[in-house]
């Protein structure tokens, strides 16, 4: 029997790798691998729809499905995911010591809706009372990584965006401090620079994000895998077929992290790492499927919709195949 062949856009993470080097292979589908940079593949697959099966910003893909557009169904897979407290970049000379001091400042970000900007936003109204309309906010390229909009919205007139032109460049801008901070998950160029005129906000970032998941439960999730409706819609047992693969390719991951014969990574500690990390987050700390990332993926939506990014917040069941929906992670 022939099996079915799919393109899967992608960035090469460890825990995808084995899809990329055939090592896993989904049961009936012979993938396809195309790998690039997220920010390419977001742009690509939502102006063009190029693939059959891509990553994709969660932050767009709930904006779409929020508004009726159904051109994409995803499966509960999370390729990227990072806290956002170490996102955040001041100006060393703006006044900004703690996030209250970022209300009335100019902000940079890349894309006003990427997931990154969505969830830091949602963390500082939610922990610390920083409004988006509190903001002047600004967006476009940064240390020459251009990223033309891919999807398009409008906000309130309460919130001020400027939406500058490619060619104009803030990370320049953060450094003169013309603009006050930046919002990206991007570092400046300059944030290692001696001496540099930037920091990050929260300095202690890995301790403030322990923190913060230990009180909410909310490891944000960044991207998720989804297919065009129309191939879901002819294959739609492919789905569960591609799911369980990224399952077994995350498990491949897991363990390399912990092998101790020889060290896989170039990181002297990295066991010591993963052991702490399963201490705070759980052993499977990076889970894919619904009811383990319930909380961390109804925050999205409703960030979204406190932003005014969306006019309404979809249920979760909403956003992902229904064969999916009860598969473990």
């Amino acid at each position: 029997m022939d099996r079915l062949r799919l393109t899967l856009a992608t960035w090469d993470y460890d825990r995808v790798r084995p899809l990329i080097d055939g090592s896993i292979q989904p049961e009936g589908i012979e993938l396809v691998p195309i790998i690039s940079r997220p920010s390419e593949t977001f742009f690509r697959m939502l102006r063009h729809q190029e693939f059959d099966v891509s990553e994709l910003s969660f932050s767009n893909y709930t904006m779409l499905r929020a508004g009726g557009d159904d051109k994409f169904v995803a499966i509960p897979v999370f390729p990227s995911r990072l806290f956002r407290h170490s996102c955040i970049y001041v100006n060393k000379k703006a006044g900004i010591n703690e996030p209250k001091d970022l209300i009335g400042k100019k902000i940079g970000v890349p894309e006003y809706s990427m997931t990154a900007a969505v969830f830091a936003r949602g963390m500082l109204l939610h922990e610390y009372g920083v409004t988006p309309d509190s903001i002047e906010w600004f967006s476009g390229t940064q240390d020459g990584l251009q990223r033309p909009s891919r999807i398009d919205f409008v906000l309130p007139e309460s919130v001020v965006l400027h939406r500058m032109p490619l060619e104009q460049d803030m990370g320049p801008m953060l450094d003169s401090g013309e603009l006050d901070a930046i919002i990206s998950p991007n570092a400046p160029r300059s944030l290692h620079a001696e001496p540099s005129p930037v920091r990050r906000l929260f300095t202690d970032y890995r301790q403030a994000e322990k923190d913060y998941f230990s009180r909410t439960g909310i490891f944000p999730i960044m991207h998720t895998i989804v297919f065009r409706r129309e191939v879901y819609e002819a294959n739609p047992w492919a789905a569960t077929s591609l799911y369980a693969a990224f399952i077994k390719a995350k498990q491949w991951a897991y363990t390399q992290l912990v092998e101790t014969d020889a060290l896989k990574l170039t990181l002297p500690w990295v066991v010591a790492e993963i052991e702490e990390t399963r201490r705070v987050m759980g052993h499977d700390f990076w889970a894919y499927g619904i009811e383990p990332n319930r909380v961390s993926l109804e925050a999205l939506p409703q960030y979204l919709h406190e932003q005014s990014l969306t006019t309404r917040v979809p249920k979760i069941e909403e956003l992902f195949a229904p064969n999916t929906l009860d598969r473990k992670g």
